[in-house]
């Protein structure tokens, strides 16, 4: 059983990481890693979500109709986002200007209604306590990463402290978000593969644990972006 949890925990780090396996919650990956800070930020408000409404959603999951499961998680996920917001509002309000409209926007990161669907609707409370923990630390490191690098490249900056004269601009603009993106998926494709791991695929919308209850997949043939 220890090690049931303990490879529950640790999965989200390489071998299942949401940003850089599984190619989940790109949107908020690419457009809020300008900055360690809000990075971590928006890593540690999803993580909070992640773990509330994993454990939510596992002790209703014999109650919830599966007719409306989807309505449910996503009523659960925005109740907790809601409280998550209110607090950063609150107390963190540098963060909150930050993250900007992508806090209230984690109701429906794909990461964390994946996850509801996929393992907190067929397992144990803490069995998926611990899945939502260890992926939201994968989500939060891959954020601080990416954050660090572009910060640093792109501002020249590390936490507010210089570090480059000469900054290149371009790595926080978009295209140096989408190159810095694209080497952390090689890197991380290259440790797998060290490890006998697959490289992350695109699977589409047949690859999502949500797929079926989406009727863009149906429309799309298995294949909507």
């Amino acid at each position: 059983m220890k090690r049931a949890y303990g490879k529950e925990l640790t999965k989200g780090f390489l071998r299942e990481n949401p940003v850089l396996r599984l190619c989940l919650g790109t949107c908020p990956t690419l457009a809020i890693t300008t900055s360690v800070l809000a990075g971590v930020g928006m890593g540690l408000a999803a993580t909070v979500v992640l773990i509330c409404s994993n454990v939510v959603i596992s002790l209703l999951r014999k109650v919830i109709p599966q007719k409306v499961r989807i309505p449910a998680y996503i009523t659960i996920i925005a109740g907790f986002v809601t409280i998550v917001q209110m607090i950063v509002q609150a107390y963190l309000p540098a963060i909150n200007d930050a993250l900007g409209i992508y806090l209230p926007l984690i109701v429906v990161n794909c990461i964390i209604l994946g996850r509801a669907e996929a393992f907190a609707s067929k397992n144990p409370v803490l069995l998926s306590a611990v899945d939502g923990v260890g992926m939201g630390l994968g989500f939060t490191m891959a954020l601080a990463v990416m954050g660090a690098i572009r910060e640093i490249l792109g501002a020249g900056t590390f936490l507010g402290i210089q570090l480059l004269d000469r900054p290149m601009l371009i790595f926080i603009m978009a295209p140096g978000g989408f190159f810095v993106f694209g080497m952390l998926i090689a890197a991380a494709n290259a440790v797998a593969k060290r490890l006998g791991r697959k490289p992350a695929q695109k699977a589409g919308c047949a690859g999502c644990p949500a797929a079926g209850a989406c009727n863009g997949c149906e429309q799309a043939g298995g294949d909507a972006v």
